[in-house]
Formats: C-alpha cells, sequence, structure tokens
C-alpha cells in the first residue's frame, strides 16, 4: 500500500509539472510525436501494401498452375531473371491443353485462355485498350466469381463460338453509364457481341489480369476468329486446378513429366515451359518485404532518437528548474526512488502523449487514403501498441539520467540553490 501511495503521489506531482509547464511539454511532445508518426507510418504503409499485394495473389488461387513461357521469378536460388533463356520457348498450346485435360490424373479442372487488349465500344462510348479474354468451358470452374446480372455462357454457345460476351463491371458502367447492359451489343474487334452477363465488381488488385472488372470475357473459338492464340502477344496460358487431396507439388512433377514428354526434351534438357504458381510470388514478397520493413525501422529509429534526445534536454532542465523543491522533499523524508519515479513518469507521460499524437495523425491519414481510392490503409493493433510500447521505452530511457541525478541530489545543497 505504501508503495501505491508512493506511486500515486509521484503521477500527481508529474501531472502537475506537466500542466504548469505547458510549452515545455508541447515542445517535448513535438518531438516524440513526429518519431513515433515516421516509425508507426512506414510500418502501416509496408503491412497495407503487403495486405494489399498478398490478396491479390491469393486470388490466383493456392491449387493451381499456370502453364507458361515465362516464369513470374527468376530461377530459386538466382537473383538475375534469364530472359534470354526464355525467349524462345514454345507458347502454350491448344492441343497441350486438350492432351492435359484427358491425361493429368491430378487435376481437377483444366483451362485454356488467351488474353488481349482491344477497343471496345457502344454507341458513342468506347473504351481503348480494355482486357478481352477467350475461355474454355472450364474458366468458371476455375476462376470463382459472381455475376451481377444475367447468365454466363452455356455449352452450347462455347462450342460453338457464339458471338456472346460477360462483361466487368467497369466495363458496364462505362460503355452503359448506368443502362442495362443485358440483351445489348458491344463491338469487339470490330464485330456485334451479345451482351448476356456482368461480373460483380471485384475492385482493384495487383494483378490487373486476374481482376475481371475491366475484362471483357468471350468464348475461345469466337475470340479464336480473331485471334492467332499462337502468338506471343495472345499471352496463352493454361490453368491446371489441382484435386482436392493432391498437393500442388505432385500436380507439378505430373504435368511436368507430361510437358517433358508433349515436347520431347531429353532427360539432360531444361523444362521449355514455366509452371507459375502463387508460392514463386509469396516467396519474392517475402523478401522484398522484409527488406522495406528493416527500412522502415532505420527511419523510425533516427526520428525517434531526436524525439527521445528532446526530452532528455527538457527533463534535464525539469530537475534543473526544481532543485529547491526537491531539496525540500528529501529534507522532509523523501526517499530516492520517490524522485526518481516523480521525474520518470513525467518524462514517460510525455512520451506516451506524443507517441498517441502520432499514432491519432497516422489513424486520420489511413482513414483518408481508404476513403479516396482502392487501396486500404489500415493501423493495425499491432502497430499501436508498438507505437505505445516504443515510446513507453523512450519515455523511460530519455528520462532515466535526469531522474538519477534528481534523485541523488544532497538535500542541503538542493534547499540552498535556486535557478
Amino acid at each position: 500500500m505504501v508503495i501505491i501511495r508512493l506511486v500515486w503521489e509521484s503521477l500527481i506531482m508529474a501531472i502537475q509539472s506537466v500542466t504548469v509547464n505547458r510549452l515545455r511539454a508541447m515542445l517535448s511532445l513535438l518531438g516524440i510525436t513526429i518519431g513515433i508518426f515516421a516509425i508507426i507510418a512506414s510500418f502501416t504503409i509496408v503491412d497495407s501494401l503487403e495486405s494489399n499485394i498478398r490478396e491479390s495473389v491469393n486470388s490466383l488461387g493456392s491449387d493451381l498452375l499456370y502453364v507458361e513461357k515465362w516464369p513470374w521469378a527468376p530461377p530459386e536460388g538466382e537473383n538475375e531473371y534469364p530472359w534470354w533463356k526464355y525467349m524462345n520457348r514454345p507458347l502454350a498450346s491448344f492441343d497441350e491443353f486438350e492432351y492435359l485435360k484427358d491425361h493429368t490424373k491430378g487435376a481437377k479442372n483444366v483451362c485454356f485462355m488467351s488474353y488481349v487488349g482491344r477497343r471496345l465500344e457502344y454507341g458513342n462510348n468506347n473504351i481503348e485498350g480494355a482486357g478481352v479474354v477467350g475461355v474454355t468451358e472450364e474458366f468458371k470452374d476455375i476462376r470463382a466469381f459472381e455475376l451481377e446480372k444475367g447468365r454466363y455462357f452455356s455449352p452450347m454457345e462455347l462450342k460453338a463460338g457464339r458471338n456472346v460476351a460477360v462483361i466487368g463491371s467497369t466495363i458496364a458502367k462505362d460503355l452503359f453509364e448506368g443502362a442495362n447492359p443485358l440483351g445489348k451489343y458491344i463491338e469487339v474487334f470490330g464485330s456485334k457481341v451479345l451482351v448476356i452477363g456482368v461480373v460483380e465488381k471485384e475492385g482493384k488488385g495487383t494483378f490487373s489480369g486476374q481482376i475481371l472488372d475491366d475484362v471483357a470475357i468471350l468464348p475461345l473459338d469466337f475470340f479464336m476468329n480473331y485471334v492467332d492464340i499462337r502468338k506471343e502477344y495472345a499471352n496463352p496460358q493454361i490453368w491446371v486446378q489441382a484435386k482436392p487431396r493432391v498437393g500442388v507439388e505432385e500436380l507439378t512433377f505430373e504435368v511436368t513429366q507430361i510437358l517433358r514428354s508433349l515436347r520431347r526434351l531429353k532427360p539432360l534438357d531444361e523444362d521449355n515451359f514455366a509452371l507459375n504458381q502463387t508460392s514463386i510470388i509469396n516467396n519474392q514478397l517475402d523478401k522484398l518485404f522484409a527488406v522495406l520493413k528493416i527500412a522502415g525501422i532505420f527511419i523510425g529509429f533516427f526520428s525517434i532518437m531526436v524525439g527521445g534526445f528532446g526530452i532528455a534536454n527538457i527533463m534535464f532542465v525539469s530537475v534543473k528548474e526544481r532543485t529547491h523543491i526537491i531539496g525540500i522533499q528529501k529534507a522532509v523524508g523523501a526517499k530516492q526512488y520517490f524522485i526518481l519515479l516523480q521525474f520518470l513518469f513525467e518524462s514517460v507521460m510525455l512520451s506516451v502523449a506524443g507517441g498517441i499524437i502520432g499514432l491519432l495523425i497516422v489513424f486520420i491519414g489511413a482513414s483518408i487514403i481508404s476513403m479516396s481510392g482502392d487501396f486500404t490503409v489500415t493501423l493495425t493493433m499491432k502497430n499501436i501498441v508498438l507505437g505505445i510500447g516504443i515510446s513507453s521505452v523512450i519515455g523511460l530511457v530519455s528520462g532515466i539520467f535526469p531522474a538519477w541525478q534528481g534523485a541523488r541530489m544532497n538535500p542541503v545543497v538542493a534547499i540552498n540553490s535556486s535557478f
């Protein structure tokens, strides 16, 4: 009980000191506020960027293999992307898609798709460079999405290559300006295409080719009337989805053996195809964000150091200013730890108050950014606790030496001094 009373009295005296010296308190707050703002803002931006990117990566599907010409990242263990080795690789072909579909035992679904940028028109409205995708029937089974209006292609429309399209929400908004797109014809490749469905808005993503808002989806047989899927510009891909109890590594091995056989590769020949999957991107992201977080720590460290020195300087002034009062307190029986706690509480209070203000500024900034665009910035509880924890430690470290100096004063000398 005695300790609690002494702690409470030390806290009250610290509050009184801060209240009396408002200007000095504001200067102390400013330094630590800038420091906490810098470090927590950098952590918040990096964490939010990582969250948005990883969410976009996850939309690619963790159980999928993407058979393509170009790998998404350098080979494992290498830092350089040897693009010159990949230039002469063959593209994924429709024949390979059909063979994989019929012979891959570990595959639940296999889909072929091709992607180009083209002009879309409706009346006086047009969109330049919109995504136009040709897909096989399995696309809807692999790529999960919801329809806001209308329906998806029927098996007959896909097989017959009918001039029908399912369009993204942004395409619908820009071309039809609020009107119902269903049953209307848009112009694609210079031909009339009937809109039969509109995909529900998905939002922006880092991997824009996987977001359907800005895309018009067509049956592949119709798409091939205007696009040569054997050419590089068509970006042909084969998507292979693993069965529920088949691991991606097991599926990768099987698809690799099938493709090597189809392409007549010798045992010592390197693969002339890429089997891309989300783990490749996640590994690269781990390295990238580790570097960014280290950079954020350095930025925050120097900012916090400036704020800490500011608090330490002001606390030394505070001790000097209250030397006479310290002498009186010690003369009437105040212990060293009472004087020590008194100044430590003042230092920690100033630092934590500055940290809270810094966190508040970060929160306001994050809210403004999130409301003004598609990029979501979130101040997490982890970063809030980190901010308060850092400011508490800085207050403790900055105040310990001034507090120790005040606690060790000779009461006779202290009483007779004047500031």
